[in-house]
């Protein structure tokens, strides 16, 4: 084993507790066997039947004609605007959303799309009024042409209400626009609005939906929405580079994931909660789906962060406001370990 391989496992094994993110989950021993036994095929061709099972199975479940498997989130979002828009075109969406933020502008360097962020509301939504009135005059040469709105649910862990979402999408369709929803922890959403898949996904277009957070599958996303839209994110894929060749074992993870990964979201979102309520009395707190926000009476002080490193728990970069994320990959001696860590470090 080379040094840096021996490093590197030294590192994990004195991880007890990661809360950076529910994208550090690792793929299971069953979820792994599914992957060794996958039937592959070439998937640019329509040959990988895993793959096809997949994106059936995703549309299926969110109602939607067809669906497309992607390497990632990003590529996800990325494909579907470029699906519903062309160049000079523009999105409407939150200031602090996924694709406006954090997705390194890839819609309009590659699209030629513009980008028109509005505020965020408390709750996570956009306000229906700001939709109408930022919408564009066609008529004026001067303008970008409005085409798409952007939303986000969950959006930074907070389920945005159904009725919230309604209200949004009416005021986008009544002008005529489309409606694509950033659902990379769409089951987290789910679960905490206590709906039906379909309920939420009949409001939008198209819908992302990643695989690899909290559903635990080590790659991928799935896009779903009507066929001709599918059709034309395939073309945009393959521009990309997103073809792939006999990606069922990794689809097969996605499959597994969706099979015996979603219900237990619930168990995440419980175990914030506690979290949440054993922290409160060290500063302030907010919870929300698998997400705790702390931001410590004391601060976030270097002496803190290696406290916890120390004790084995792993967090996100120092910012005054901590993000502490739950996922399968927690034990409940983790979630114990890092609690007292925090506890003995702040009291």
């Amino acid at each position: 084993m080379s040094q840096y391989a021996t490093r590197n496992k030294k590192l994990s094994q004195s991880v007890i507790c990661d809360l950076r993110s529910d994208t550090v989950t690792m793929p299971d021993s069953a979820m792994r066997a599914a992957m060794v036994a996958a039937d592959v095929g070439d998937d640019v061709y329509g040959e990988d039947l895993t793959v096809n099972r997949l994106e059936a199975a995703v549309a299926e479940r969110l109602g939607k004609e067809a669906g497309l498997f992607l390497v990632s989130g990003t590529q996800s979002n990325l494909v579907g605007m470029l699906s519903h828009c062309a160049r000079g075109d523009e999105i409407l969406t939150g200031r602090g959303y996924h694709i406006y933020k954090y997705e390194a502008a890839g819609a309009s360097v590659l699209g030629g799309i513009a980008f028109d962020p509005l505020n965020v509301a408390r709750d996570g939504g956009l306000e229906p009024e700001a939709i109408r009135t930022a919408i564009k005059d066609v008529e004026d040469p001067h303008n970008a042409i409005t085409r798409l709105v952007g939303l986000e649910n969950t959006h930074n862990g907070r389920a945005v209400p159904i009725s919230r979402c309604q209200a949004v999408t009416k005021a986008a369709r009544t002008a005529g626009l489309s409606v694509h929803l950033d659902g990379a922890r769409f089951f987290n959403a789910i679960e905490a609005l206590s709906c039906s898949e379909t309920e939420l996904a009949n409001l939008f277009d198209t819908i992302s939906v990643c695989l690899s957070k909290g559903l635990g599958a080590p790659v991928g996303s799935v896009l779903v929405g009507q066929k001709c839209l599918i059709d034309r994110a395939r073309r945009w894929r393959k521009m990309l580079g997103g073809g792939t060749r006999q990606s069922g074992m990794l689809a097969a993870a996605g499959l597994y994931a969706l099979g015996h990964n979603v219900e237990r979201l619930r168990e995440d979102r419980l175990r914030a909660e506690w979290m949440a309520r054993a922290l409160a009395a060290y500063g302030k707190v907010e919870q929300a789906t698998n997400m705790i926000f702390f931001t410590p009476n004391k601060g976030v002080t270097p002496s803190l962060i290696s406290h916890m490193a120390h004790n084995g728990v792993k967090l996100s970069g120092p910012n005054d406001t901590m993000r502490l994320v739950i996922h399968k990959d927690i034990t409940d001696r983790g979630l114990e370990v890092a609690v007292s860590a925090f506890q003995s470090s702040l009291g």
